[in-house]
This record gives C-alpha cells, sequence and structure tokens, in this order.
C-alpha cells in the first residue's frame, strides 16, 4: 500500500482536522510550520499538505499552482471575525506605522497584511522577515505579525519595550472590511493524489476532532488547566473548520486584492478534488 504523506501545520488550530489520523494505515502525517508544509508540497516533499491558502497560486515554477493542486472539499481552517491567533502587535496607532517585522513562519497572513496596509490602513510601511520573538521584532519595527500559539498567548505587556503594545485582530479587520470569512489554510494535492475514501477519511477527521476539542487541549496542552481552557474555548468559538460557499467567495477575494497588492500573480480557476 502507497501512504500518502500529509504535511499538517503544528500549531493547535490544526488538531481538530487531523484527530485520529496518525493511527490511519493510509496515512503518513508529519507537522511543521505553515511556510513549510508549502515548501514540502511545492517541492514534491508530500503528497498532500495543509497549506496557507495564498500558497494555492504560488508553486515553485511551472505555469501557476491553479495547474497543479486540488483541495479537498469541505476542509478549511478559517475564522468569522476574531481569530485570535493572527495579530498585529503594534507600539502606535497603524496610520503611523512606518515599518512591520513579520513572522517567517508565516505565508498567508503577510500576503494579508500587505492587502490590509494597502486596501484598509493605506499605509506602505516597510516590512521585514523576522524570527517570531516580539520583543525582538519590536526593537526594529513599529509593529509585528505573529502567527499561532505565540500570537493566541501573547500578553500586551512586553519585557524590554517601553511603550503599550495593541494587539490587532487580522480576521477581525478583515470581517469588517468585506463581511466574509476568512479562510487561512486547506488541504491541497496534485491530481490523484487521495481517493474517494481518503477525502471521506479526512472529513471525518474533522468531525471527530470538532467534538473532541476538550481533549485536544489538554493533550495539547499537558500540566496546563488555564492553556487548557483558552486552547479549547479558542478551538470552539474562534476557529471554524468549513469550507462551503461564503469560506469560497472569501478565498477568490483574497486572491483578486493580493493580486492587486502584487502579491500574487492573477488568479486562475479554484479546484476540488472530485470536481
Amino acid at each position: 500500500m502507497n501512504r500518502v504523506r500529509l504535511g499538517a501545520v503544528g500549531y493547535l488550530n490544526a488538531r481538530p482536522l487531523v484527530f485520529g489520523l496518525e493511527d490511519v494505515a493510509e496515512f503518513q502525517l508529519r507537522f511543521d510550520v505553515p511556510s513549510r508544509c508549502a515548501e514540502l508540497l511545492h517541492g514534491g516533499g508530500i503528497d498532500v499538505g495543509l497549506i496557507p491558502s495564498i500558497e494555492y497560486h504560488r508553486p515553485s515554477g511551472g505555469s501557476g499552482a491553479h495547474d497543479e493542486y486540488q483541495v479537498v472539499p469541505g476542509l478549511s481552517i478559517a475564522s468569522r471575525g476574531e481569530v485570535a491567533s493572527v495579530a498585529l502587535f503594534t507600539t502606535r496607532a497603524m496610520s503611523d506605522v512606518r515599518s512591520i517585522a513579520l513572522d517567517v513562519s508565516s505565508r498567508t497572513s503577510v500576503a494579508l497584511v500587505r492587502v490590509l496596509c494597502s486596501r484598509h490602513y493605506g499605509i506602505g510601511p516597510r516590512l521585514a522577515s523576522h524570527s517570531p520573538d516580539l520583543a525582538g521584532m519590536l526593537v526594529h519595527c513599529d509593529a509585528a505579525l505573529l502567527i499561532g500559539d505565540k500570537a493566541l498567548f501573547q500578553p500586551t505587556l512586553v519585557e524590554g519595550v517601553r511603550s503599550r503594545v495593541e494587539k490587532i485582530d487580522l480576521g477581525a479587520v478583515w470581517t469588517a472590511m468585506t463581511g466574509l470569512p476568512f479562510v487561512w489554510a486547506f488541504w491541497a494535492g496534485r491530481r490523484d493524489a487521495l481517493t474517494p475514501s481518503q477525502i471521506l477519511a479526512l472529513q471525518n477527521a474533522r468531525d471527530a476532532g470538532v467534538a473532541a476539542v476538550d481533549t485536544i487541549a489538554r493533550e495539547y496542552f499537558p500540566g496546563s488547566p488555564e492553556r487548557q481552557k483558552i486552547g479549547a474555548d479558542y478551538l470552539r468559538d474562534n476557529i471554524k473548520y468549513d469550507f462551503g460557499p461564503d469560506e469560497r467567495a472569501a478565498v477568490e477575494l483574497f486572491y483578486r486584492y493580493a493580486a492587486e497588492a502584487g502579491v500574487v500573480g492573477t488568479p486562475g480557476p479554484f479546484r476540488f478534488f472530485g470536481e
């Protein structure tokens, strides 16, 4: 049996999508940061990746990811309103921000920052990649992008930073601007990477994971009841795991805005497995 190599994001918000998959013989599962998941899929190191949504239109080489990749139907990591785990931390009003340090783990969130700076805030700050260390980021820049667990638990009182730090939730800003959810990531792979039964297994894993968020949070944060509660509430209230018409409209609008901002080329067709 040829096992499907799955590359998943290692953050808490991805755990409901992979619940129980480590015990499914058809899959070989690994965890990485979002940017690495994309690199592995583009380079052929995995067969199906939980990739940042912007990476669907940014393959390595070739004529366009939309010609190569298909998306697993019905599944995503999304939010409608506050996401809590993708945020700008800023020491000044956004209208006065002249530089932003960007978490190197991120791809979609970096693209969203560029879109929001252009369309929502009307600024053109200098952007600099940086390891996800907020104090270090704010030494060099006016604001910093953090994603994942670091953003979720990052306090706004930052040692070594004299100014007050404000957390700006990018999911909330996007929804306020568009009225739509935001899709952060989804499963994608090349044609014929998955059989119908394997697609169903991924969908069933999501259903089981969504029903087990308390268990997931307990296992993810052993020995920390406070973080377990925050984590379970976050999975239950902030993160959505569907991919319906609203999510598709949101992705397509994001791609259009990203193309206008010069982040990607002109978007091509969006395809799901089985279409």
